[in-house]
């Protein structure tokens, strides 16, 4: 699961990734590690509802950690 994140240009996307794929590595079960990840989205952005949160979090997951797919992603427009 030791993942390069580098090509990801937003701050927040990249630090859920992060934190998500090194949670399920050390043992954490997945349903805590998305409500850790969420709530880390949240902090980055405090303006986002839960279900945004919740939505881009479990996209960004699929999208780069599921189907290991380094293209772009929807979300928010932070750097």
């Amino acid at each position: 699961m030791g993942r390069d994140f580098s090509h990801i240009a937003r701050n927040c996307e990249r630090a859920v990734l992060t934190a998500y794929r090194d949670l399920r590595a050390h043992g954490t079960p997945d349903p805590h590690a998305f409500q850790a990840c969420t709530t880390l989205y949240r902090i980055h952005h405090p303006e986002a509802s839960l279900n945004e949160a919740r939505r881009l979090v479990a996209e960004w997951i699929d999208h780069h950690l599921v189907r290991q797919d380094r293209g772009p992603t929807p979300g928010c427009n932070c750097p």
